[in-house]
């Protein structure tokens, strides 16, 4: 039986509850509330912005949605240069799930140790690790298959180079990003890029994406760049220097096709060279574009603009005969001389025999600006225009600081300096009817506007003395070629070794020939350099000029010239030597 409570027989219960405790407890709880009330709504109407902002640094993210980087092609549309997907791997590393199989084939298909891979995966950062950047498609798609948690995949792409290392120093490279670092890539990269899209998403703690918060912006692919390379005529170029250098033990090489009409680079190549995308140990040297890059003193290459000023100032004739017995001659005490005494001369044997003291007879004659305007004019000292990184622009110094003995050396190419580039360039004077062309490395198919250096007819005399120096009895005749006519002008100097040029034991030597053919209407233009060549010959006219013969050959036939010579011309077995 229950026995009921009597609450009033309590002391404690019994007693009185003032009212305004209650009263306070009351308005204590509806000031919380209030208060609980004024902060939701300045978190939600006053205050939104900062909140809103605070939310979007924790979870909203912006997604780069790549672009696709715009091919590269030579002249006839073939692909010199291309992106492919290539995803990359990346890890959060706390949330790295698999068995130790799993994770030992993804070490293998990553290419490295399973000690490696535990070494990324333990990164201070343990929300995101790149494990591997680039990898080919179908590693990816076997990545995925292995269905590892924490491991993700991010779409990229990797450029590849079809024609390798022939091309490498025009076309350049792309660095693990996408952007250019050299040659062409650098030069065009803005063009080439594209410009990126973006996908503004939520994110929640693991990295997924759980909305996107606003439209996405497609991406827009870069353009295509379609350059004035012919890559047959580049592949012929670049194989046939690379025998000459290794033939004759040289440290280096370089050859530059230049159409005679239109200025375009039909091929530009260098040896050594690399392959664009396995750069592993390369150095500076091995990736300068050395015709573009590397000066030196033209030499006997500059006697022909020398002879063209006389012919062209009406201070000599071809026919007219220079003394320069006894093959040597004093300016202001110092001897310049000839590699073999000649005597008479005419003007048309001054530049057939390379004669140092007919030339410098020649340029005493005329005034040190006159000379230093030809030489400007025909792109000596100036920057070519040409989109082209690292592209330099040589030394002519100022007439006015001339003294007897440099206006004589520069006469023959000495005391001043230019790259093999400006050198063939310079040589469109005489092959585009005394007209210096601009040159470009993009395809153009209308012809190159130029400016007067030399008259035409003085052009046509010059051509007919280039002729006569690449055939028998010149410097140069093992430039001739089967089935076109030919001409140029080989050049031979001493390398400068610190202060000096060394003596006759350790002495370094270049070795060039320029040239031009077919030789009435000339369509190329062609530039060969061989450095330090080590193997007994060292002439331009040895080492150089075969390599301008098989390159005009194999050039002229490709762009189907008609052949102007029937028979095949006598090469003497000896060239002329030079005169230094």
């Amino acid at each position: 039986m229950s026995r009921s409570v009597l609450y009033t027989s309590s002391p404690l219960l019994a007693s009185k509850t003032p009212v305004w405790r209650s009263k306070f407890i009351v308005a204590g709880i509806a000031l919380a509330f209030v208060a609980l009330a004024g902060r939701a709504a300045y978190v939600q109407v006053f205050g939104n912005d900062f909140f809103q902002r605070q939310g979007e640094v924790r979870f909203a993210r912006t997604l780069e949605l790549p672009a696709n980087r715009g091919r590269i092609l030579d002249r006839n549309g073939l692909i010199l240069a291309s992106s492919v997907p290539a995803p990359s791997i990346w890890a959060i590393p706390e949330d790295v799930e698999g068995s130790k199989a799993q994770l030992a084939q993804l070490a293998k298909l990553l290419d490295m140790s399973q000690a490696e891979l535990s070494k990324k995966l333990e990164n201070e950062d343990k929300s995101f690790v790149w494990l591997k950047r680039q990898v080919d498609e179908p590693v990816a798609q076997k990545i995925q298959a292995l269905g590892i948690k924490g491991i993700y995949q991010r779409k990229e792409y990797k450029r590849q180079y079809p024609e390798g290392e022939a091309v490498a120093h025009v076309v350049g490279f792309t660095n693990v990003e996408d952007r250019g670092q050299e040659g062409m890539e650098l030069a065009f990269n803005k063009d080439l890029a594209g410009r990126p899209g973006s996908r503004r998403v939520i994110k929640d703690r693991l990295g997924r994406v759980v909305e996107d918060v606003r439209e996405q912006v497609p991406p827009v692919d870069g353009k295509e760049l379609q350059l004035s390379i012919d890559s047959k005529m580049q592949f012929v170029a670049y194989q046939k220097l690379r025998d000459a250098v290794l033939t004759n033990r040289a440290h280096a090489g370089s050859v530059v096709v230049l159409d005679a009409i239109t200025g375009e680079v039909l091929a530009m190549a260098n040896y050594p060279s690399y392959v664009p995308d396995k750069r592993q140990n390369m150095s500076g040297s091995q990736l300068r574009n050395r015709a573009l890059t590397d000066t030196f003193e033209p030499g006997s290459v500059m006697k022909a603009f020398t002879v063209g000023l006389a012919l062209d100032t009406n201070r000599v004739k071809p026919q007219t005969q220079i003394q320069t017995a006894p093959g040597r001659i004093q300016i202001t005490g110092s001897t310049i001389s000839d590699a073999h005494p000649r005597g008479v001369l005419s003007v048309e044997e001054v530049i057939q025999k390379s004669s140092n003291v007919g030339t410098v007879k020649m340029a005493m004659q005329m005034q040190p600006r006159e000379m230093w305007e030809t030489f400007s004019r025909a792109g000596f000292g100036q920057k070519p225009q040409l989109a082209f990184p690292g592209v330099v622009s040589g030394r002519l110094r100022p007439y006015k600081t001339w003294k007897p003995i440099e206006q004589a050396t520069m006469s023959y190419g000495y005391g001043l300096s230019a790259s093999l580039f400006q050198m063939a360039r310079a040589y469109t004077v005489f092959g585009h009817d005394g007209q210096i062309i601009s040159a470009t490395l993009l395809k153009s198919d209308e012809p190159a506007s130029g400016v007067q250096v030399f008259s035409s007819r003085t052009a046509a005399e010059i051509r007919k003395m280039l002729q006569m120096a690449a055939g028998p009895g010149g410097t140069g005749p093992k430039a001739q070629t089967v089935g076109y006519s030919v001409g140029g002008k080989s050049g031979t100097a001493y390398k400068q070794v610190g202060k000096g040029y060394g003596t006759d034991k350790d002495r370094k030597y270049r070795g060039w020939f320029v040239g031009m053919a077919p030789i009435d209407k000339p369509r190329v233009i062609v530039a060969v350099m061989i450095d330090e060549p080590s193997a007994g010959k060292y002439f331009g006219g040895d080492v150089a000029a075969p390599v301008f013969s098989e390159v005009v050959q194999q050039t002229l036939r490709m762009m189907g010239v008609q052949p102007d010579v029937a028979v095949k011309p006598q090469i003497v077995a000896q060239a002329v030597e030079e005169s230094f």
